[in-house]
């Protein structure tokens, strides 16, 4: 899946909500504390992790590019 980002960050837990991995804030931070993120292939453990243009997350088997 491709997110377009139109500010210059967004932050990891929004994007899991806003993509629909996770249902609710509460949702995203818990996969996040349970080290189910991997940002740029390195397991991401920053519930606040600036997401930016050309980073690739992964989360409950989807890929998200973000442009």
């Amino acid at each position: 899946m491709e997110f377009k980002l139109k500010t210059p960050y967004i932050e990891l837990i929004k994007l899991l909500k806003v993509c629909g991995i996770a249902d609710s804030g509460a949702e995203a931070k818990s996969m996040v504390e349970d080290e189910m993120v991997m940002v740029n292939g390195e397991t991401e453990l920053r519930k606040r992790y600036k997401v930016r243009s050309k980073d690739r997350i992964e989360a409950n088997g989807l890929v998200i590019n973000v442009v």
